[in-house]
């Protein structure tokens, strides 16, 4: 798994109004800096990246793998993959939910961490992206991973004699597209729900703000690799 450091290490940049006052920002480590495809950090096949910048100041906070038809075509057969052979789909509601709930600890467990991240790269003030968008991101995640195993069909009576029944079973592959503005809390509204039900899918967060998306993707690997 690749990573990258922040040059700004332990440093801490100007207030949170960006005029030099106020409370001064902590600068988190930035270790998740490529695409995530099959389960591993990878460059871009193209090797191109691109910026992401603090939006109070300008200063670059780190240097992005830039996804790339070639990177999308790989990422969708790899997620086509995993739903015509992988586990996900075939597992248990209940046992989908399970991991999902060990999702969200790992959400909560580093909560500041992912606050100043998310912090950093939307410019929020940081007690609110505390409170609201982590906080609403974990609440989310265990929110969908409770509906996984009850997802049911139905048996219907029909006009005549006859009784139809429903089939509620993952679609695919979904293509998830996450807004700059509140990249966390989309990012699970998005993601939950299509995990809850099986699907697999294919990410593509705002290139505004792609960290946090970055690091989720992080924990999604350790979840795997503990359960």
């Amino acid at each position: 798994m690749a990573s990258e450091r922040n040059g700004d290490g332990g440093k801490e940049r100007a207030g949170e109004n960006g005029n030099g006052g106020g409370v001064s920002l902590e600068l988190p480590e930035i270790r998740y800096t490529k695409l995530f495809i099959n389960g591993a950090f990878v460059d871009a096949v193209s090797g191109k990246t691109f910026e992401t910048r603090d939006p109070r100041t300008g200063d670059v906070i780190a240097s992005i793998a830039e996804g790339d038809k070639e990177d999308v075509d790989l990422a969708v057969k790899a997620a086509r993959e995993a739903f015509d052979h992988g586990k996900w789909p075939r597992m248990p509601g209940s046992e989908r939910g399970r991991i999902m709930m060990k999702y969200a600890d790992l959400v909560e467990q580093h909560a500041e961490e992912l606050t100043l991240l998310e912090s950093l790269d939307a410019g929020k003030p940081r007690t609110v992206t505390r409170v609201v968008d982590i906080g609403t991101s974990a609440t989310s995640l265990r929110y969908f991973a409770g509906a996984a195993d009850k997802i049911h069909g139905e048996t219907l009576k029909m006009s005549t004699q006859f009784q139809g029944h429903t089939l509620r079973e993952p679609m695919g592959v979904a293509g998830l597209i996450i807004p700059w503005n509140f990249p966390a809390i989309m990012f699970f509204c998005k993601v939950a729900p299509a995990l809850a039900a099986g699907c697999t899918m294919v990410v593509k967060p705002a290139e505004q703000t792609p960290l946090s998306a970055l690091y989720f993707a992080h924990f999604a690997k350790q979840v795997r690799s503990v359960t």
